[in-house]
């Protein structure tokens, strides 16, 4: 199980570098897994800085000089934390230039923007102490504290808790933030107003499908859900939906386009059981109570309506949206003959509905010089990478090929995307 004797940060709120993490049960020893603590001193501090926009072609020759100057062992570690920070940035921004981390807390951290979503959700239902079980390197433990929340903090890996207590101290709230490094069952969240937890679906094998081999269990992570006024747990977006609970609410989560995670919420007092959440403009739609739509024939615009939507089952409210239908009752493909607006799906404005065939397309397209071809596909074995090959296209424009399945047979549907 990710993972009371309570370590403190032990740093104060102006971000200086926080005193050293130690051990529970007894333990005095340091916690100086992936050599955090040497780079939290002034030494560690000035090499990080220099190093913050170094190149890879440029490392050997800088590790060569500056070894001359500092211990090697510190200048391994630098350049190890460095380019854990430069990858880190596609997560959490600015941050990662101050932040620690761990390689596997780089991975398996939720962005910034999702944590901050989350965040403002706490908020809004009244939380003001929360306990983040399995909090990893702290990326949802920062946005809770950004929001206003007390934030207990549990890990049993001792170098994600050295990494969450720096990172409190570095973005200046380590006075929110409590850490304690153990296993979550064994913690008391009584008194808490909510409890969050993100449950490891990884192992050194890979990637974890049973649900039941989530560390902790899928099963325990419900009733700490259960145990607060206020419970949310984050799951795999491809959780069956069979398997979310009678009393939760579902929300599926996308940033971007691309769906992210799915969390289950208890105490929220939902009266729609799933959501679709699409950030960042932070849009949410609800429902699933709706019959699937009926399909019909392609009209003037196709609607692909985002993954988080499809996740949740909510594509009977969007095509209830836009008056649209689908274009075959097994594929999340919407059409309509007037152009309604959505966050919830692109649209697409029509100018070819024809069979499948890739000679056709290929004379269409260069007939009309298109260069660049963006293709969709649902319900189709062809690859667009095996189709582009095909159809080698040359020219100063651009179009969009949708292929899917359908009834009638295979379609491809050319046009262009309507501007948001």
């Amino acid at each position: 199980m990710c993972g009371p004797p309570r370590a403190s940060s032990g740093a104060d709120p102006t971000g200086r570098p926080p005193t050293p993490l130690r051990l529970p049960t007894g333990q005095n020893d340091l916690v100086d897994t992936e050599n955090l603590q040497p780079l939290l001193t002034p030494e560690g501090q000035s090499l990080l800085a220099e190093l913050r926009e170094f190149a890879p072609e440029e490392e050997l020759a800088l590790a060569t000089r500056l070894r001359r100057e500092h211990p090697a062992e510190l200048v391994s570690a630098a350049f190890g934390q460095a380019r854990l920070r430069q990858r880190a940035r596609a997560k959490f921004g600015t941050d990662a230039d101050l932040m620690y981390f761990t390689p596997n807390g780089v991975e398996q951290s939720t962005r910034r923007s999702v944590a901050e979503w989350r965040a403002r959700r706490f908020a809004e239902l009244g939380v003001r102490r929360l306990a983040d079980l399995c909090c990893g390197i702290g990326g949802d433990v920062l946005a809770l504290a950004r929001a206003g929340i007390q934030v207990l903090a549990v890990d049993k890996d001792p170098a994600a808790c050295a990494a969450t207590a720096a990172n409190a101290a570095a973005l200046g709230l380590a006075h929110l933030v409590e850490v304690v490094c153990e296993d979550v069952a064994e913690v008391d969240v009584t008194g808490y107003d909510a409890v969050f937890t993100d449950p490891a679906r990884r192992t050194s094998r890979g990637r974890v499908f049973d649900p039941e081999a989530y560390a902790p269990p899928l099963s325990w992570a419900i009733e700490a859900g259960r145990r607060t006024p206020i419970g949310a747990l984050k799951v795999a977006p491809g959780i069956p939906h069979e398997a979310v609970p009678e009393d939760a609410e579902a929300e599926w989560v996308s940033d971007h386009g691309d769906v992210k995670e799915a969390v289950l919420w208890f105490g929220t007092g939902a009266s729609r059981p799933h959501r679709a959440t699409l950030l960042p403009q932070g849009a949410s739609l609800t429902g699933g109570d709706l019959p699937d739509p009926p399909a019909g024939p392609v009209g003037r615009y196709l609607y692909e309506p985002d993954g988080a939507v499809i996740r949740a089952h909510l594509v009977a409210e969007v095509a209830e949206q836009v008056g649209g239908r689908l274009i075959d009752p097994k594929i999340a493909y919407l059409t309509a003959d007037e152009l309604v607006a959505t966050p919830y799906a692109h649209a697409f404005e029509l100018t070819d509905v024809l069979p499948f065939n890739i000679k056709k397309l290929k004379a269409l397209l260069r007939e009309r010089a298109v260069g660049t071809v963006v293709i969709k596909k649902r319900g189709m074995a062809i690859t667009p990478e095996e189709l582009r090959r095909q159809l080698k296209p040359s020219g100063p424009n651009t179009v969009t090929v949708i292929l899917s399945r359908t009834d009638h047979g295979p379609l491809m549907m050319l046009g262009q995307p309507v501007p948001s």
